[in-house]
């Protein structure tokens, strides 16, 4: 069985998608009988391990994206390839592309619906085109044979626009590198604070959506002996005395030693697709506090952390006093174990493997080892 995968969300300091599709490359190539294909934009034409690059210009100001522009280049890798299966991560010219080989290859097409582009949209453009853009996810995802999204909340909006065969495909986390052992004694007098501060974190890019100001009114709330790291790129410089800022893309290494040295991972975004850097805490032992929107309550539960009312940074604060109240260890510990039973990349891989060959039409004859 040889998959391709073709999306445009693949960039030198990208988030989720990147992930997704490295962890499935890794994993599917150790299979035995299947085969797998990333095509990727890139400066040039050229391809290396199963990643073939496609050539498309950068994103001016698009932290390393590339925008394919011509369909052609997308169209030829795919013919050369001659994949059983394509899926598709994005919704752009790469999705057409790929339906576009579907008609000359006569091979299905699943869609994973990563990112929801009408609240996108309205994020940066306003609500005048919704309508339209709600037109073009309807018309774009109709057209697949298989549609995936990695949450309940996402499918249910899918369905909503009319898109039917929606299918619930969580996402995983590297069980390795977001570990407890990853632990870092030292973090804290790196900060040049004292050992008994209590130590929340925050990870990701600093865009509108996350609500970065909720948790700076947080910090507020709480005052010491609480203390918050912010992670990534784009974070806030004027922030209150109890908040310290790395104000860079931190490679995984990184972002694994500072969330599992951290005692809680707090988010405020309200329009998460997934959440997966709460997945990437819970994995290291550090429970987290979120708000009750998009995704997260599919993950966090009681055993795991606390989710509280979106854009209200005191209702933040006192449900992040309630955490260290229920004692932060016990959650963490409980946290990691969670994640190890639902969310391992072969568990991920598994399901994958059904959906594809649900697509197929035959039955399973491979499966992901843990």
């Amino acid at each position: 069985m040889h998959i391709a995968d073709i999306t445009m969300f693949y960039a030198p300091a990208s988030g989720g998608v990147r992930t997704y599709l490295d962890a499935k490359h890794h994993r599917l190539d150790a299979l035995q009988g299947v085969r797998h294909s990333l095509l990727i934009p890139g400066p040039s034409a050229r391809h290396t391990n199963g990643v073939y690059e496609v050539p498309a210009p950068p994103l001016p100001f698009g932290n390393g994206y590339r925008f394919p522009v011509r369909l052609g280049p997308w169209c030829t890798v795919l013919r050369g390839l001659k994949p059983d299966l394509i899926e598709v991560g994005d919704p752009y010219l790469t999705a057409w592309a790929a339906l576009e080989a579907r008609r000359q290859l006569d091979v299905p097409v699943i869609g994973f619906y990563h990112s929801d582009l009408p609240l996108l949209v309205s994020n940066r453009m306003g609500n005048w085109f919704t309508p339209n853009v709600e037109a073009y996810v309807s018309k774009l995802y109709g057209n697949f044979d298989r549609v995936l999204a990695p949450s309940q909340v996402m499918a249910d909006k899918l369905r909503r626009l009319g898109v039917r065969d929606v299918h619930v495909q969580r996402l995983g986390v590297d069980l390795a590198t977001f570990n407890p052992a990853k632990r870092d004694p030292q973090l804290r007098a790196q900060l040049g604070i004292p050992d008994t501060s209590r130590l929340l974190v925050f990870a990701g890019r600093g865009s509108r959506e996350k609500n970065l100001p909720v948790l700076l009114d947080c910090m507020q709330h709480l005052g010491r002996p609480y203390h918050l790291l912010l992670v990534g790129s784009n974070m806030p410089a004027n922030v209150p005395d109890n908040v310290s800022v790395i104000d860079h893309f931190c490679p995984l290494d990184e972002v694994a030693r500072l969330v599992a040295s951290a005692d809680l991972l707090v988010h405020a975004g309200d329009q998460e697709t997934f959440g997966l850097v709460v997945l990437e805490a819970m994995a290291s032992a550090t429970p987290v506090v979120a708000v009750r929107a998009g995704a997260f309550s599919e993950i966090i539960n009681e055993q795991c952390g606390r989710l509280c009312r979106a854009n209200d940074g005191q209702a933040m604060a006192t449900t992040v006093r309630e955490v260290f109240e229920a004692g932060v260890r016990k959650l963490g510990a409980q946290a990691r174990l969670h994640v190890e039973q639902h969310y391992s990349w072969d568990n991920v891989v598994n399901g994958l493997l059904q959906h594809y060959q649900a697509v197929l039409g035959h039955q399973p004859q491979v499966r992901a080892h843990g």
